[in-house]
């Protein structure tokens, strides 16, 4: 009863608003989204589609309400025209992927993720998400990955391909990519929930490149043999175990080595942004954020309160600096 009134008020509102008014319809849908009320959502949307039947951004809002509520077959009805349609954008090709993969409905879903790729051949997050979907449906394969990296290599600022791979590479076998995909990540995308959880992945993965001995192998290209060789050089330091202090002074010397030995050949924006930082004096406050504030909270906020000085430069320079990658530094090939 009490949903049923809620649903009279909606159609109340819709009533006394101008037909043509359906941008209003719309900014109302989206405050009903907030409150979680899909079903006044959905109405305020058909009775937009209604004015407008050829509006695709309606199209797109009313069928994306109907895929969060769970209705995959009337979204499905809604997008598939949308993504059939010749002037198709690349969020109509993920909503629709993401309503098939909903119905577990694959084929569709990577029949609709080809379709877009063809069409939007430089879209990380289409090269994102149809990664997700293969190793969602076949793990192990390795099918995922490659995607990842084509995305982070084509479109190397939209942040969801570092995610996917570092937590691939990571998770499985640890991997000096999975620490460079990890660390740029956090930069892309510092202030989340995810953030924290990429934090705790990069730590553990230090601990053990050097517990296991993973920095024997040899690279698969010149960048990442010189990577490898320089990490090897800081062995000596992990005698007493890898913390927070000690990976600020490992990196340290690996900034400072690559600096010199490295950085004209193969320029790379993590390590410009780790030699910056240390001209700055903020590189101790960079790895506490990075690595202290997941190793062990108590010690982090007793080093923040005892560099507070230095602590606050460092907030104020990350949070008014945009982290942006260029394309040509893409290394792993």
């Amino acid at each position: 009863m009490y949903k049923l009134s809620f649903i009279l008020v909606g159609l109340l509102i819709i009533t006394n608003l101008p037909a043509q008014d359906v941008q209003q319809l719309r900014e109302t849908a989206r405050s009903f989204q907030k409150q979680g009320d899909y079903d006044n959502a959905i109405l305020v949307l058909n009775k937009a589609a209604g004015i407008e039947p050829l509006n695709p951004d309606v199209q797109k809002e009313l069928g994306l309400v109907y895929y969060v509520s769970r209705q995959y077959q009337k979204a499905i009805e809604v997008m598939k025209p949308l993504a059939d349609r010749a002037d198709a954008d690349e969020q109509t090709f993920q909503v629709t992927a993401l309503i098939y993969r909903g119905q577990q409905n694959f084929k569709e879903a990577d029949r609709t993720y080809k379709a877009a790729l063809k069409k939007f051949p430089k879209s990380g997050m289409l090269y994102a998400e149809y990664g997700d979907l293969l190793e969602s449906k076949d793990p192990g394969l390795s099918k995922g990955i490659q995607l990842w990296e084509k995305g982070i290599e084509i479109d190397p600022e939209y942040p969801n391909n570092y995610y996917y791979a570092t937590k691939y590479y990571l998770n499985s076998a640890t991997d000096m990519w999975g620490l460079l995909y990890g660390e740029i990540f956090v930069n892309l995308e510092s202030f989340t929930g995810r953030t924290t959880e990429i934090k705790h992945l990069l730590l553990e993965g230090y601990k053990k490149i050097y517990a296991f001995g993973l920095l024997t192998a040899k690279g698969k290209s010149p960048f990442e043999d010189g990577m490898l060789e320089t990490l090897r050089k800081q062995t000596s330091l992990t005698g007493n175990g890898i913390t927070t202090e000690i990976l600020t002074a490992m990196r340290t010397r690996f900034v400072l080595d690559w600096n010199t030995t490295m950085s004209k050949k193969y320029p790379f924006k993590l390590f410009e942004l780790h030699r910056q930082l240390l001209q700055e004096g903020l590189f101790d406050s960079y790895n506490q954020w990075l690595f202290g504030s997941v190793e062990n909270i108590s010690i982090y906020q007793a080093w923040t309160t005892a560099h507070s000085t230095e602590y606050a430069a460092f907030n104020k320079y990350q949070r008014n600096r945009l982290f942006k990658v260029p394309e040509g530094q893409y290394y792993n090939k």
